[in-house]
């Protein structure tokens, strides 16, 4: 195996071995951020619209493609290697890197994270199949696809059924529901939806729950809803309804029951949010360093680098970004299937770290560079904004990590109190 290409710049994620796939595809994300998303970020979030041109730049790139595996035509990046790519486009678009991961989650769920779940024959010779569908339009035709998972209720979370039913019906599935947050609406032109399967009872069941294709053409899909948030606004998530909207067999991205085994099996594959908001705690320390040495590109030489308070407040600000690449790295490197308690525990705590270390990264970036860098011609009050949004996203929300955690550290599974 060829050496890794020397990188001339430290990642997101830090400076570790890297393999010469990680190496080349971080070269090329950082190059991507720093030469086109960085300088369009400011239009996305102004206009709160979506980074198309940053997506045409992707598919040039072969990124809609990162996770497909090369027996595929993909480049077969695996978990932890999207995982660090992810951080190096959070860097330099947030939005980008977010909505880049409910792309690149289609791929990866179905590719090496379905690889890791338990399926019969049959249930395996259905998936071989039909994801070779999906991976080709992705590497033929550059589709983009979204994952909406939100509903308003306890569904995203993991604890309820989701409202959304898809029917079987003669070559395919009857779907009518609704969805929230929808990031890529309007843009994606696939439209994978989790939803629960409609038996024809009143008892839905989680276990249900089933991973559909919809196409963004289909007939009775509608999007609707404004999109003003306060961060994250080139995501442009708005709601998605489903009136009998028709899919054929194909469009399902796993077999039935296997997205609930799955979310069972790989607790990881609830982590790729993470990435995005560690590259915006590294845009927002590496401003913080650029400003105090007078090295903003368009702004005043202007030095404040000597005083001692500013000092000691970059100190703390790379002691904590230190704290959560560790963490993070080393959560990317153990995920697999059914990870040990102290595994997922560690899990749980770099998603924590990473969502609410961003923001407050970015709350220390302003206390320390003062009132110029709340102008919004600066990046640093996008960047804060931005950053607010990670540790309110499900499934892991910040309250539900610390629920977790506690409970999954006092009760062994099947325990509980008289």
């Amino acid at each position: 195996m060829t050496d890794a290409p020397k990188l001339d710049f430290t990642p997101a994620v830090g400076d570790m071995p890297f393999t010469p796939l990680q190496a080349r595809l971080l070269s090329q994300a950082h190059a991507l951020g720093r030469d086109k998303f960085a300088a369009r970020a400011s239009q996305w979030d102004k206009e709160a619209s979506f980074p198309f041109a940053n997506y045409d730049d992707l598919r040039d790139a072969g990124f809609l493609k990162l996770c497909v595996p090369t027996s595929h035509g993909g480049l077969g990046a695996d978990y932890a290697t999207y995982m660090m790519v992810a951080a190096e486009i959070g860097r330099f678009c947030g939005a980008t890197a977010l909505t880049w991961n409910m792309h690149i989650c289609s791929t990866m769920w179905t590719g090496v994270l379905a690889d890791g779940i338990a399926m019969s024959d049959t249930e395996r010779a259905e998936h071989a199949a039909r994801r070779e569908l999906h991976f080709q339009r992705i590497v033929n035709d550059g589709a983009i696809y979204a994952q909406p998972f939100s509903e308003g209720s306890a569904a995203a979370a993991g604890k309820a059924p989701f409202g959304t039913t898809a029917k079987k019906v003669d070559g395919g599935w009857l779907i009518n529901g609704r969805k929230i947050f929808a990031s890529l609406s309007g843009a994606a032109d696939y439209y994978g939806i989790l939803c629960t399967e409609d038996k024809g009872d009143e008892h839905p069941d989680a276990r249900d729950t089933l991973y559909i294709s919809v196409p963004a053409t289909a007939e009775g899909f509608a999007i609707s809803g404004e999109w003003d948030p306060l961060g994250m606004r080139g995501t442009v998530s708005r709601n998605l309804a489903f009136k009998d909207v028709f899919v054929s067999d194909a469009e399902q991205l796993m077999p039935r029951g296997i997205y609930f085994k799955g979310a069972q099996t790989w607790p990881a594959m609830f982590f790729t949010l993470s990435p995005t908001y560690l590259g915006i705690a590294n845009a927002a320390y590496d401003f913080t360093v650029q400003y105090l040495r007078g090295e903003v590109p368009g702004e005043p030489p202007v030095k404040r680098r000597m005083y001692a308070t500013k000092q000691i407040a970059v100190a703390q600000m790379r002691i904590q970004l230190e704290n959560m690449r560790s963490i993070f790295v080393r959560a990317i490197q153990e995920a697999k299937p059914n990870p040990s308690k102290d595994e997922k525990m560690r899990l749980y705590a770099a998603h924590y770290s990473v969502m609410e270390g961003a923001n407050d990264i970015a709350r220390l970036a302003i206390r320390t560079c003062g009132g110029q860098s709340m102008m919004k011609h600066l990046p640093l009050e996008r960047l804060y904004r931005d950053s607010r949004c990670g540790a309110l996203m499900l499934p892991w929300t910040a309250e539900l990590i610390l629920d977790r955690m506690g409970r999954e550290t006092l009760y062994e599974a099947g325990e509980k109190d008289q």
